[in-house]
């Protein structure tokens, strides 16, 4: 399906649906240009019912829209949550293919950095999620002025201590849930990073999916089982 681009000028009453859902907290949030107007914010584990989606109709109804009103869908694309990662991505791919509108995709670290009630000062950071087995998602960001953030280089794998020495090292502060400075992923984020999504092209909708940064745990623990790799042919 094909999706004619945006105009790079934001305008002021265009409607934006953000989804993230990278960690157990997912999070909507309503853009009306680069303004928030609306975020909520839901369980994503332990949950007996999917929560993203009545969250985004939620706050749609808040604004006094409907799906039909939106300009575009943005989608966190992880690394993190495979179940949760995957809730979100159906939801705006669905959304966005009903609607005939664009998908663009952001990582969620950037969204750690952008998704505060505040902007971050300028300087350098390590951003972090949780990537289970004692490990992080790292990527060095460095924010500018105005709180918008950019990655240095690649997403990584690392070890706690790991990170931790990174971010000594570099002069770097260290930033993620259930650090010393706390942020996490929020949709709300978005609103730092649109002017920036839409310079790029939006997402295959039909073949994008999120980026997961590590195998299913399922996965893992049966190649362990039987100590081979596990094909998916």
């Amino acid at each position: 399906m094909s999706v004619e681009m945006p105009d790079l000028q934001i305008g002021p009453d265009e409607l934006t649906l953000a989804l993230e859902a990278s960690t157990y907290r997912g999070s909507v949030a309503v853009l009306r240009g680069t303004t928030v107007v609306a975020a909520l914010e839901v369980a994503m584990r332990g949950a007996t019912e999917e929560r993203l989606m009545p969250a985004a109709a939620a706050a749609l109804a808040e604004v006094g829209a409907e799906t039909r009103d939106l300009a575009r869908m943005v989608c966190g694309a992880g690394p993190g949550s495979f179940t949760s990662l995957r809730i979100a991505a159906a939801i705006a791919k669905g959304l966005a293919m009903a609607r005939e509108i664009p998908l663009h995709a952001v990582s969620s670290l950037l969204l750690v950095a952008t998704g505060g009630e505040t902007a971050l000062e300028a300087g350098g950071y390590l951003v972090v999620t949780d990537a289970m087995r004692e490990e992080r998602f790292a990527v060095e960001v460095l924010v500018d002025a105005a709180g918008v953030p950019a990655m240095v280089g690649g997403i990584q794998r690392l070890t706690a201590e790991e990170a931790a020495n990174r971010a000594v090292g570099g002069g770097l502060i260290l930033i993620g849930p259930g650090e010393r400075l706390e942020r996490w992923p929020h949709a709300r984020g978005t609103a730092l990073l649109l002017a920036g999504l839409l310079a790029s092209d939006p997402v295959d909708l039909p073949a994008w999916e999120p980026t997961y940064g590590r195998l299913p745990e399922a996965q893992v623990k049966w190649e362990a089982a039987h100590g081979r790799a596990l094909s998916v042919d």
